[in-house]
């Protein structure tokens, strides 16, 4: 892990950047359910393709909600990038990432949806919590839905604070992954000589027995 942890959030080749992603997707497609929406997950499509590559790299729907806009199935494609690529060279806005994310994935497949009817929703995200403005939109409608829905206020701001979650709990468990075994190990002991003190106290005081 670098300094800043940097490289273990952006690296495509590390395990914890895909359970990140499937655990984002996994969390929205709970949101769906909860809705009412009808999707489903890793949706064999057969045209998401990269278009410089051709069929060799056809990929099924993260998510695929059906009939989501005029009786069309909405291809919901996920991705998440980190905020700190780049930095030192191009300085730091806040959601540029996201949004920069967003357009090379309507690049590559929002045409290929638009010949075989179906609408594409590219689901952008950072690591710092920021939604380009498709994700953003297709949130809010999928709030309205469990809103209309739901007699009380919780629904309200549901859909944002659940996702926003699963953003940085994704986030942490690739952080955790990549730190040196080492630390894990120190941090075990500090735990066991911590619950050994406090049950030392207790003993002293007549409640437990230390074992």
């Amino acid at each position: 892990m670098d300094k800043y942890g940097e490289h273990a959030v952006h690296c495509k080749e590390l395990p914890g950047f895909k359970h990140r992603h499937d655990w984002v997707r996994d969390v929205l497609g709970d949101i769906l359910r909860r809705a009412g929406i009808s999707a489903k997950k890793e949706a064999p499509v057969n045209f998401l393709t990269d278009p410089m590559e051709g069929r060799s790299t056809l990929r099924p729907a993260d998510l695929l909600v059906f009939g989501w806009a005029g009786g069309k199935h909405a291809c919901v494609d996920l991705t998440g990038v980190s905020p700190l690529v780049g930095l030192r060279e191009n300085g730091f806005v806040a959601g540029l990432a996201a949004r920069k994310a967003e357009s090379k994935k309507v690049d590559k497949h929002a045409k290929a949806c638009a010949e075989n009817q179906h609408v594409f929703i590219p689901f952008a995200f950072d690591t710092f919590g920021s939604l380009a403005p498709e994700a953003i939109n297709f949130l809010t409608r999928v709030q309205w839905v469990i809103h209309s829905n739901c007699s009380t206020p919780r629904g309200q701001g549901f859909v944002f604070g659940r996702l926003g979650f699963a953003i940085q709990k994704g986030l942490a468990a690739q952080l955790v992954a990549r730190l040196p075994s080492v630390l894990m190990q120190l941090n075990k002991f500090s735990g066991y000589i911590n619950k050994r003190m406090y049950f030392q106290k207790k003993s002293e005081n007549g409640h437990y027995a230390l074992m």
